[in-house]
């Protein structure tokens, strides 16, 4: 894909791997427009990708609210046009306690990272039907691929998305679009900032954005990166319940800080 003078769509731009994205995109002259929930950053981001020489049109909302988010969609279509691109990155990542249950940190990371993605589909994917033509990419983790003690909440949302968009790139693949989902290890961001653990082959979010613009050049089906956290990841799938238990004896939601804004990682 050649993304000069083609207009993006970002959710979850004002930090981490989005913030990166815009700006990556920005440099191969790719419009953009920035979705999320702080119009502060937004505009922020929005003048640096503007002094990179492309149009950029900003709409803060939550994409846990259908109608807001669909709202902020037609809001961009009419500043710039029709989306060629959407990378649907908004996401969150909070623990899960058992005892007790924090069952409304489970309910937002699931509207967030599944619902939030479901959404901002719905907002472009009837213009890029219409012009049998367009790109669907949405950030999901490594951690999709097994279920974590303190993790449970996370990685289902994360799953979801993988299954979601899998359906996606079966049924649209003969319309044109084409579909990515994009599972990352490890990246620093405001989210991950708050481990008290050691994050193997962590990753800098410019260098994670270089990678994922890549890849969708490429219209990868799905990108798991780095290969030695998804290798490790794949090994745990092979180990029994006691072995995953006793290796992450330390990676338990209990206790651990709630924090928001980025990638969690596996």
């Amino acid at each position: 894909m050649v993304f000069a003078d083609r207009i993006a769509l970002v959710t979850g731009a004002s930090s981490g791997i989005g913030w990166e994205l815009a700006l990556e995109l920005a440099r191969r002259k790719c419009h953009v427009a920035l979705l999320a929930r702080r119009k502060e950053k937004l505009d922020e981001l929005a003048l640096q990708c503007h002094a990179l020489g492309v149009r950029t049109a900003v709409a803060p909302c939550d994409v846990t609210d259908r109608q807001a988010t669909l709202a902020a969609i037609r809001s961009v279509q009419e500043a710039l046009g029709p989306i060629d691109l959407l990378i649907a990155n908004s996401g969150v990542g909070l623990p899960t306690n058992v005892d007790p249950m924090n069952w409304d940190e489970v309910d937002r990371m699931i509207r967030v990272n599944y619902l939030g993605v479901v959404y901002a589909i719905e907002g472009v994917l009837p213009e890029m039907l219409k012009r049998s033509s367009g790109h669907l990419a949405a950030v999901s983790s490594l951690a999709s691929y097994k279920g974590m003690p303190g993790e449970s909440g996370y990685c289902s949302s994360k799953a979801a998305v993988n299954v979601f968009m899998e359906g996606l790139r079966i049924q649209l693949r003969s319309r044109g679009i084409y579909v990515t989902t994009i599972c990352p290890g490890f990246i620093l961001t405001p989210m991950t900032e708050a481990h008290d653990f050691t994050m193997p082959f962590l990753l800098k979010p410019p260098e994670a954005a270089r990678r994922i613009i890549r890849a969708l050049e490429r219209r990868k089906k799905v990108f798991n990166f780095p290969w030695p956290t998804t290798f490790l990841m794949k090994l745990l799938n092979w180990l029994p319940d006691w072995i995953v238990a006793k290796a992450l004896k330390n990676y338990t939601g209990d206790n651990m800080p709630l924090k928001e804004g980025g990638h969690r990682g596996p």
